[in-house]
């Protein structure tokens, strides 16, 4: 097992160690902001395990992933609110 996995969080390269979550991730490379609610204010992971729905973000394309159940892969691609905004 590698040391660190790389990935990429909002064009950001990021490497953390095996058994991260993206929610972990995006903690410790921004400002934790994951998600805009329907009236644009920004959100983050509140509950950590899956039920607020609050991590959701877009993994290798594919949106409304949630980021506290999903460990980190190596070459991954994250991107969350912050990239959008």
């Amino acid at each position: 097992m590698p040391d660190t996995i790389q990935l990429t969080i909002n064009g950001r390269a990021l490497a953390v160690a095996p058994g991260t979550t993206v929610a972990a991730a995006i903690a410790t490379a921004s400002a934790g902001v994951t998600r805009r609610s329907v009236t644009g204010a920004l959100r983050a992971p509140l509950c950590g395990m899956g039920v607020c729905q609050e991590c959701r973000v877009t993994v290798d394309g594919r949106a409304h992933v949630l980021s506290c159940q999903t460990l980190c892969r190596d070459g991954m691609q994250v991107v969350t609110a912050e990239a959008v905004a």
